[in-house]
């Protein structure tokens, strides 16, 4: 019970911390191998389809708050929960002047969270100063609330290096979380 508590705290604190990092990131100026919000919005209503009509409001969120990024991935992932879960996926970076990678993710969580869910995915990534830098882990925290389908933004960080995953998933998910996502040049199954 003790432990269920503390596990409790520590999720709630960590929430309440998360929006604080989010909301003291102020967006810096447009450089010239960033992406225009028109571009993120194409990119993405080519990529996500039909369940795209939220997406402009959604780039336009994360560009208000962190400017335009310099990178961008598309991709698929799953991920499952019951208090530990796990998450993975791939897709591919696209940058304007570093040219385009195959990347990998995988991570684990832990808290308030239960259920399972596939989404397609828009990362926006921001201060990435070469294609290397993206392979690390961006740690953060995830709150999902859906019944069949949903449409959402969170945000991982690592030194300057923000990212911004975009989901649009499938499935029954209910929760709050902390955890990292661990970005990879080859598919592994080890999140850690």
């Amino acid at each position: 019970m003790r432990a269920t508590l503390r596990l409790a705290a520590l999720t709630i604190s960590l929430v309440l911390s998360g929006g604080q990092f989010a909301a003291a990131q102020n967006p810096p100026p447009p450089q010239s191998g960033s992406f225009t919000p028109g571009e993120l919005v194409r990119e993405g209503h080519r990529f996500f389809g039909t369940v795209s009509r939220g997406l402009a409001q959604i780039v336009e969120a994360a560009v208000s708050r962190w400017g335009q990024p310099n990178g961008y991935v598309l991709g698929q992932e799953g991920s499952g929960a019951f208090v530990v879960g796990l998450r993975y996926g791939d897709g591919k970076l696209y940058t304007k002047n570093a040219g385009d990678r195959r990347v990998f993710w995988e991570g684990p969580s832990v808290g308030f969270d239960t259920g399972g869910e596939g989404a397609r995915t828009m990362m926006l990534i921001y201060n990435l100063p070469a294609t290397d830098a993206i392979y690390q882990r961006f740690a953060g925290i995830d709150g999902s609330a859906y019944f069949i389908g949903g449409f959402g933004m969170t945000a991982l960080a690592s030194g300057n290096i923000i990212v911004v995953p975009i989901r649009s998933g499938v499935g029954l998910r209910l929760g709050a979380n902390i955890g990292y996502l661990k970005f990879t040049p080859r598919s592994t199954w080890n999140p850690f």
